[in-house]
């Protein structure tokens, strides 16, 4: 690993669109904020992603980029591509030469390809980050030139990398859940004598989860397991509430997912990049299951933390009512198995992710 010491000065970063793009991002700039509280950051995104209205909330600065979609296959858009691209990659070298950029940071996604472009252009170094075991389009671009290539999971084939885990919020990394148990469970109205599932199909919830648990409500009160169910913004519903069995709290959202994190005692989840460091980070055995489309970069995602024994792998079609009665019930109800799996977990989680990844930063823009 690289020194960490030295100053970045300014600095550029790219990402954006969805949250596993842009929860790194912050988390990065808040490390160098850290480390270097008058440092200059620029945050690099589109006027239609969640960095629009993340990126300022945190207090830093957002350029907007066009977004320029790499067609697959030929169409019309392939043929706008190089004026798009064009375009995009002059908003983004105008956004470094404005913020003086000694080093640009990218995350893979719309406005990484301009930016990598443009630094590159201008011959100031770039710095990378892949947050899944298959790495994307616009990093496959970036390695290729980039000073430095850090990824969050071992194999990852991008050539010269360095593994330092993804980034995370310090509310989460720090997170001691013993310790913030009680606290948790009295935020979301649950019951310290119960066992406890979160289910969270990420800010846009998953349907598949949702409906298996929505039908395995009554069960899992009667069988004695409480759950904590994040539907999504919009999908929630009700349960009915009486004084028997366990509780079953439903809520759209949870701002605090480091209280969420604290009452559980296993999740069941998608395993998108950020989902699984969270988890692993914190200690939490969790049942994921894969999104059944894309380029199945879900499912390696979890592949090395469910080969160790910290989590288990359930196929999209195989998450039903049924599931959760036959197989996650009797789970809950083995302590001794769960805690196992809660210690392996956390032997393969990284915490730090977010310093190593600046000691990375601070050395190519020392030799920018």
């Amino acid at each position: 690993m690289v020194s960490g010491s030295g100053r970045v000065g300014s600095v550029v970063l790219a990402g954006g669109g969805t949250a596993g793009h842009v929860s790194p991002l912050l988390a990065l700039a808040d490390c160098l904020r850290r480390r270097e509280p008058d440092v200059r950051i620029v945050a690099l995104g589109t006027e239609e992603g969640l960095e629009a209205r993340l990126v300022p909330a945190r207090g830093y600065d957002l350029a907007v980029v066009p977004k320029v979609p790499m067609p697959r296959r030929p169409s019309a858009a392939l043929l706008r591509l190089p004026t798009s691209l064009r375009r995009a990659v002059d908003a983004a070298d105008d956004a470094i030469a404005s913020a003086d950029a000694k080093v640009v940071v990218g995350f893979g996604g719309y406005v990484s390809t301009p930016a990598y472009l443009a630094a590159r252009r201008r011959g100031i170094p770039v710095v990378i980050h892949e947050q899944n075991a298959r790495p994307g389009l616009a990093n496959r671009l970036g390695s290729r030139f980039a000073a430095h290539v850090a990824v969050t999971f071992p194999g990852t084939p991008l050539r010269g990398a360095t593994v330092t885990g993804m980034p995370l919020r310090r509310e989460i990394a720090l997170l001691d859940r013993p310790g913030r148990r009680a606290e948790a469970l009295a935020h979301f109205g649950l019951d310290p004598q119960w066992p406890t599932v979160l289910v969270t199909g990420g800010s846009l919830g998953a349907q598949r989860i949702n409906d298996a648990f929505r039908a395995a409500a009554a069960t899992l009160r009667t069988e004695g397991v409480q759950v904590l169910h994040v539907t999504g913004a919009g999908k929630d519903f009700t349960v009915d509430d009486d004084d028997a069995g366990a509780p079953y709290v439903v809520v759209p959202y949870a701002d605090r997912m480091e209280l969420a994190y604290a009452a559980a005692d296993i999740v069941v989840a998608r395993s998108g990049a950020n989902t699984v460091c969270e988890l692993t980070a914190v200690g939490l055995p969790a049942a994921y299951v894969p999104l059944p489309v894309g380029n199945g970069e879900q499912r390696l995602n979890a592949q090395a933390v469910v080969d160790a024994g910290g989590g288990l792998l359930v196929e999209d079609a195989d998450l039903t009512p049924g599931w959760v009665e036959s197989t996650l019930v009797p789970l809950l109800r083995d302590a001794s198995a769960l805690a196992e799996m809660a210690r392996v977990a956390a032997s393969v989680g990284e915490r730090d992710g977010d310093e190593l990844l600046a000691d990375l930063v601070v050395d190519a823009a020392g030799k920018g």
